[in-house]
């Protein structure tokens, strides 16, 4: 059972009583068919987290129960998706969470490294904090060569178009409540995380990374793990950056226009 958001959190063997910040943390988890791994990464999660919702994708094993079991809520979203699945269990989130968390439920992101990620919010040095893979430590195998390669390209191309420096684009992530909702997510699938980091970097928002650590996932990867999954994410997140630029190059031509014509 996860402390109410009004108590302030519950001290346990994790350590911490409250969040970094005296955040209200939510959490979410989008989940397909990740009954073998997802236990584990429930039962890591910080005691100081409010709330963590899990979004069942479609799952065909026991996700959803043993979510319920570790004491999650879940909410069901039948269509696939990732960036659907993260969607519906926003629009769950109470108005009480000041941060939402991402993670996979596939036991590759560390929980226990969750506080690194509310750091720079709770001492006011930023708004969104990527947990970067690249930065951290990794088991050998955990990212392949053309995961490593994608995130590469996509994160230069972000730096090279917009300014703004990553050098990931992973899932575990946090960001204030009040900026996700400024940013208008839409991606239904892959680009949910590189729109995210498009959409910060196009409004300004103040983006750090942190090193996480990161592990051979439980299961078999839905997009790393079979050649369709690597051709969709792949073409989506090239897709995402160059819809992005364009429409911004659009943007500051017609600026530049409108000035002319006043001059």
């Amino acid at each position: 059972m996860r402390s109410d958001p009004h108590d302030g959190g519950r001290s346990d063997s994790r350590g911490a009583v409250t969040a970094p910040g005296q955040f209200v943390v939510g959490v979410v988890i989008p989940a397909l068919n990740e009954e073998r791994a997802l236990a584990s990464v429930l039962d890591a999660i910080p005691n100081w987290v409010a709330l963590v919702i899990v979004a069942d994708n479609g799952s065909t094993d026991g996700t959803a129960a043993v979510a319920r079991r570790c004491g999650a809520t879940v909410v069901t979203e039948p269509v696939r998706g990732y960036g659907r699945a993260c969607q519906t269990a926003v629009a769950a989130l109470p108005a009480a969470v000041d941060v939402v968390v991402f993670i996979d439920g596939d036991a590759s992101d560390v929980p226990e490294e969750m506080a690194k990620l509310l750091q720079p919010l709770a001492d006011g040095s930023a708004d969104f904090v990527v947990g970067s893979r690249m930065l951290g430590a990794r088991e050998r195998g955990a990212l392949t060569p053309q995961q490593i390669f994608g995130n590469g390209l996509a994160c230069l191309l972000i730096r090279l178009i917009w300014g703004q420096r990553f050098t990931d684009l992973g899932p575990f992530r946090a960001i204030r409540a009040e900026t996700l909702r400024g940013l208008a997510m839409a991606d239904q699938n892959y680009g949910w995380t590189v729109e995210m980091q498009i959409k910060a970097a196009q409004q300004g928002v103040r983006c750090v990374e942190v090193p996480v650590s990161y592990r051979r996932r439980i299961g078999v990867s839905k997009v790393s793990g079979t050649v369709r999954g690597v051709i969709g994410a792949g073409t989506k997140i090239l897709y995402i950056i160059g819809r992005e630029g364009l429409r911004d190059l659009r943007a500051q031509r017609s600026v530049g226009a409108e000035r002319n014509t006043t001059v």
